[in-house]
Parts: structure tokens; sequence; C-alpha cells
């Protein structure tokens, strides 16, 4: 009894020690941010703010690689196509990558328009609603990410920007009619995802998994579903990761992306068809044909990411910069390269110290994924985001992987309660009550085609001599076999904290923005 207690002191002690650490290693960045602020020349506005506001800068960028990043990697890691070190090491270099090489040098003050910058026409107000902004998201960001939530950063930053600039200006100051856009994507991005998601398991499982030679099977279909996922990506980056750089429209990234696609067909044909050789022909072994695209999908995802998604911890930053240095209030900020690395680095330490939480949440304990279903939801991830581009439709890429981890879950608990109500069907119709005859029956349905199988119901019910199921005795069916794969937990935490994301970091940043004015003003 003694050594237990013994041994659970231990490993409080090693948990708490771990906790420290990586405490530690987060204060230390924000301690080399100040000493560098610090020992840069005199700036014509106050260095005390902006070193303050670089802090709080670094601060939000820990957040977003704590919080964000773990959607463009935590389904590779529930899949197990790459281990959690692994996906954080390719996450960091490609978050840092896409950051500090497509992350642009402009970046706008305000982000989404969501309110008028020619009201605030203040230096200080502007820098203390910008600081107040960014230090309600990267709290709010953080206190998601202690209850295990995956959360929208741009809509935390938006709330912030929002509750600030309400705070600075009145009520007059917010655009509402993106305010209602950013809310109709709450709903918009999650649904796309998960239809997509799970559009794409089904045409795996009825294309491959459910023939009675997988093996055959996936020679034809993985190089198309490759091809695919190459046009996609390609699409996806170029539009979204490369836009900085290199501005294209639709038409032509779409056509470089179908060249890139082809010519990708072409080369992974007979490499797919000489790997599925090797194989089994069961599901597991086809899972396999799929982990090297997803190690790929997280390192694009990861780019594009870090391109598009570090304007939200830099963005504020570079707006406070500007306004300090200029000496005024601007729509467009350059990006410092000090500012672009605080970011780069920020999310890729927030990443590696606090971000397996979150990729365990969303790669584990929403429902299991295995290659194939991390698969659909990475399709999804970049195809949503270009149907919604091309829409004019606004989402959010946390709630499109989310969605789509919902969408692929919801699928299977329906497929697995279909397939048990249509077992039990059959056991009704059966007219021979020999036990071994039914059972003979049985499997003979479940190595069928999807043909075969629906030929071989057609014959069962044709020739029964009972009476059909009701509508009633089907519902009842259908509760009994009902198999829960998705963590309902989860999905009632989750979804209420996307709702009241923009309002809870609105209404902290007004709370700021009103301290810091109280701070700051002469007495």
């Amino acid at each position: 009894m003694e050594l237990k207690i013994i041994n659970q002191i231990d490993k409080a002690a090693t948990t708490s020690r771990f906790e420290l650490l990586r405490f530690g290693a987060a204060l230390f960045f924000l301690v080399c941010i100040m000493l560098y602020i610090e020992l840069q020349p005199p700036v014509e506005g106050s260095k005390i703010m902006l070193v303050i506001a670089a802090m709080i800068g670094g601060y939000m960028a820990l957040n977003i690689g704590a919080n964000d990043v773990a959607n463009n990697v935590g389904p590779a890691v529930g899949s197990q196509a790459i281990t959690l070190g692994g996906a954080i090491i390719i996450a960091a270099i490609f978050e840092s990558s896409g950051a500090l090489i497509a992350g642009g040098d402009v970046v706008s003050t305000i982000k989404k328009g969501i309110i008028d910058p020619a009201q605030v026409t203040d230096t200080d107000t502007f820098i203390w609603l910008m600081m107040a902004a960014l230090l309600a998201a990267a709290l709010w960001l953080n206190l998601a990410t202690a209850s295990g939530a995956p959360v929208s950063t741009t809509h935390s930053i938006v709330g912030g920007v929002l509750g600030a600039g309400i705070a600075a200006g009145g009520i007059g100051i917010a655009n509402w009619g993106k305010m209602g856009a950013i809310a109709a994507s709450w709903v918009i991005s999650p649904v796309l995802g998960g239809i997509i998601a799970a559009a794409f398991l089904y045409l795996i499982k009825f294309s491959i998994t459910y023939k009675p030679d997988m093996l055959a099977a996936a020679k034809k279909v993985v190089p198309l579903l490759l091809a695919v996922m190459a046009w996609s990506f390609s699409t996806y980056l170029i539009l979204k990761g490369l836009k900085k750089i290199w501005k294209l429209d639709f038409f032509t990234a779409g056509s470089i992306s179908l060249v890139i696609a082809i010519v990708l067909y072409i080369l992974l044909r007979p490499v797919i068809a000489r790997a599925a050789d090797k194989l089994t022909n069961d599901k597991d072994s086809v899972n396999n044909l799929f982990t090297i695209p997803l190690i790929f999908a997280a390192a694009l995802l990861s780019f594009a990411h870090g391109a598009n998604d570090v304007a939200n911890a830099v963005g504020p930053l570079a707006a406070i910069n500007e306004a300090i240095v200029a000496g005024g209030v601007a729509t467009k900020a350059q990006i410092p390269l000090w500012v672009m690395i605080v970011g780069a680095v920020g999310i890729s330490l927030g990443l590696a110290l606090y971000g397996p939480k979150l990729i365990r949440t969303v790669g584990s304990e929403i429902t299991e994924l295995n290659k194939m279903r991390a698969f659909s939801i990475a399709m999804a991830a970049s195809i949503t985001v270009i149907i919604a581009s091309q829409l004019g439709l606004p989402v959010s890429s946390t709630h499109i992987a989310v969605g789509g981890v919902f969408g692929v879950g919801f699928l299977r608990e329906y497929l697995k309660t279909r397939y048990g109500g249509i077992l039990e069907e059959i056991k009704h119709h059966h007219d021979d009550d020999d036990p071994e005859a039914v059972e003979a029956f049985l499997l003979e349905f479940k190595s069928a085609s999807i043909d075969h199988k629906r030929e071989l119901l057609e014959k069962l019910k044709t020739h029964s001599t009972r009476a059909h199921l009701t509508k009633k005795e089907r519902k009842v069916l259908s509760k009994i076999y009902r198999q829960e794969l998705v963590r309902r937990s989860h999905l009632w935490k989750i979804a209420a904290a996307w709702i009241i994301t923009v309002p809870a970091s609105g209404l902290m940043a007004a709370m700021i923005f009103y301290m810091l004015r109280g701070l700051l003003l002469p007495q």
C-alpha cells in the first residue's frame, strides 16, 4: 500500500515538473521577445507599449499553435498514419515555412473589415483597441485549449476586434453585415465539411471496401483518389497558401492543378499497383495505401495554415507597430521580419508544448479514425475551402476539419445501424428455421458485393411467406442496433464553444480596453 502511494506521489511530481517545464519554455519565449525589442534602436513612439504588444502577440501565437494546428494533423495522428511526435515536427516545420515564405509583407489591420477604422482617429485609442483585441483572443484560445475544445482563431480575433471596437467607438463602428456572414459560417463550415468528408468516405467504401476483391478495386480507385487530392490540394495551396506572393484566379489555379494531378496519376498508378500486390485482401491492408498521402496532407495543410492564420497573431501586432512607429492609424500595415518570426516561432512552440491535448481530441476522442476516414477529412478540408471561396461564403478551417470528423463518425453510425437492421430483416424473412441454414445465408450475404447483396435481399423477400416488417417495427430495430460511434459530450462542448467564441472574446476585449484606457489616460 505504501509503495502504491509513493508511486502516485512520484507520478504527480513528474507531471508537475513537466507542467513547470512547459510554462517555463513559454515564459522564456516571451522574455526573449521583450529583450529583443528593448535592444532595438529607439522608436518615435512608446517602446514600452511596443514591448507589451509584442509579448501579447507572442502569447497569441503560442495559443494558435496549441489550439488551431491540431485540426491539420489530428486526423493523421488519430489514424496512426504518423506518430504524435512526427506530427508535431512536420507541423512546426511547415507552419513556420508557410508563415515566413508565404505570410506576405502587408497585412490588414482590421481583420475581415468588421469595424470602420475611420471612426478611430486617435492613435493611442487604436493601439489600446488592438492590444485589447489581441489579448482577449489569446485568453479565449487559452481557455478553449484547457477545456479541450478546438475553436476558430479567426473568430476569436474577430470577436476581440469587435468588442474592443465597440468599446472605443460605439456600436455604430461595427460592420454588422460582415458579422452576420461570420455568424453564418458557424453553420456553413462544419456542415459543408461534414457532408464532403462523409461523401468521400462513402465513395471509398462503395468503390473499394464493399468489393469482394478489395485489392483489385484499390488498384483502380486509389490512384484516382490521389489525383483528386493532388488537384484539390494544389488549388487550395495556390489560392490560399500562396495568394500573398502569387495571386491567381480560380480558373488558372485549377488548370495548373489539373496538370499536376494528371502527371501524378500517371506516376502513381504503377506504384499503387505494386504496393497493393504486397498486401492481403482486407480493409486494414488497403488502409495502408493512404498513409503517405495523409502525411503530405498534414504538411500542406500546415503550410497553408501558417501562411494564412499567422496573420491572426501578427496582424494586430503589425498594426500596433505601424501606429507606434508611424504615429497614425492605417488600414494596411507592413509586417517587419521580427514580427513574422514571433508569429512563426510562437505557433511552432505552442504546438510542441500544448498542442498534443487538442491533437488527441480531434484525432481520437471524438470518433475512431482509420486512414481512409482521415483521408476523407483531409479532402473535405481543402475542397470545402475551394467551394466556399468561389461562392463567397465565409468558412473556418477549424470548423471544417472538426465538422469532417463528426461527418465520418455519423456516417459510420448510420451504416452500422442500417446493416444491423438488414441482418435482422434477413432472419425475419428467412423461412428456414434451421439456424445453420440461416447462418450460411448470412455468411454468403456478408461476403457478397453490393449488387449481389441487393439481389439476395430481393430474392429472400420475394420468396418469403412471412409478412414484411412494418414502419414501426423498423424504427424499433433501428433503435436496437444503433451504435453511438461519436462522443456526444464532445459534440455539445465543441458546438457551445463555437457559438460563444465571438461574444466571449468580444466581452473580454471590451473589458480589457476599458482597463487599459483607465490605466493609460493622463490623470
